[in-house]
C-alpha cells in the first residue's frame, strides 16, 4: 500500500506550480483577488509583488525557524523554445541540463534564506525534522524560471551575448510547522536586465545574476522579520 505522505509529497511540486501560476497571473494585473482560495487576505503596501496573510495571524508564539527544500520550476515550454533555435544537436539543451540548473538554483535559494536568518542578530534555526509548534517553516520555491542563455557544454568555443539573463518568480509560503497551516504567501517576480548592454552569458554570469535576485529577496524578507519581531523599521 502506498504511503499517503509519500503520495502527497510526490505531487506537491505540481500543486505548487499550478497554484503559483494562477497567483502570478493575478499579480500581473490590477484585479488581484482580495482573498485566496484558502482564506488568505491580500496585504497592501508591501515590498514584495503580492503578499497574502491569514487574518489576525499572531507570530508571538513562534520562537524558531526551519527552511524547507526549495522546488524549482521552469516556465512552460522553456526547453522546447530553447531548442527551437538551435540547429546543431550538440548545442541542444537537454533534460540533464535542466536538472543541473534546477538543482543548483534550489541550493542557492535555500542557502540564501538560511543566511538571512543567521545574520546578526540571529534567528534560531532548526532542521525541519526538529520543527515543532513553536517553529515557523519557510517554504521557498522558484517558479516560471526563464534562463535566456543557459550554458551548454559544447565542442569548440561558443559564446552567447545577451542583454538579460532571464527572470524568475519567488513563491514563498510561511507555515505553522506543527499543523501545516499557511500563514503567509509571497509572490514576487524579478527580471534581470543588463541596462541593454550586451554581456557574455555563461554559467558564471547566470549564477551571479541569480544570486543577486535571491539576495534582494532575502534582504526584503529579513527586513520584514526585523519589523515584526524586533520593531526595527527597515
Amino acid at each position: 500500500m502506498r504511503n499517503p505522505s509519500q503520495t502527497s509529497g510526490s505531487f506537491r511540486p505540481w500543486l505548487i506550480l499550478t497554484l503559483a501560476t494562477f497567483l502570478v497571473g493575478c499579480a500581473s494585473n490590477s484585479s488581484q483577488p482580495e482573498i485566496t482560495h484558502d482564506g488568505l487576505v491580500r496585504q497592501d503596501d508591501t515590498v514584495f509583488g503580492v503578499v497574502y496573510a491569514k487574518p489576525g495571524v499572531d507570530l508571538s508564539g513562534y520562537k524558531r525557524f526551519a527552511v524547507h527544500h526549495c522546488e524549482v520550476a521552469f516556465r512552460k515550454n522553456w526547453l522546447r523554445d530553447q531548442n527551437a533555435t538551435r540547429r546543431s544537436t550538440t548545442q541542444r539543451v537537454t533534460e540533464a541540463d535542466m536538472e543541473a540548473i534546477r538543482s543548483s538554483l534550489a541550493e542557492l535559494c535555500e542557502a540564501e534564506f538560511l543566511k538571512v536568518l543567521a545574520d546578526q542578530p540571529t534567528y534560531p534555526v532548526v532542521t525541519e525534522e526538529r520543527a515543532d509548534a513553536e517553529t515557523l517553516l519557510l517554504r521557498p520555491n522558484i517558479i516560471n524560471l526563464d534562463v535566456v542563455a543557459p550554458d551548454v557544454q559544447t565542442p569548440g568555443l561558443t559564446r552567447t551575448y545577451t542583454t538579460e539573463s532571464g527572470e524568475m518568480t519567488l513563491f514563498l509560503e510561511v507555515v505553522d510547522a506543527s499543523t501545516g497551516e499557511i500563514l503567509f504567501r509571497v509572490v514576487d517576480r524579478r527580471r534581470n536586465l543588463n541596462a541593454m548592454r550586451l554581456q557574455w552569458s555563461n554559467s558564471v554570469t547566470n549564477t551571479s545574476d541569480a544570486k543577486r535576485i535571491l539576495n534582494a529577496w532575502g534582504n526584503q524578507f529579513r527586513e520584514g522579520l526585523d519589523r515584526v519581531y524586533r520593531g526595527v523599521d527597515g
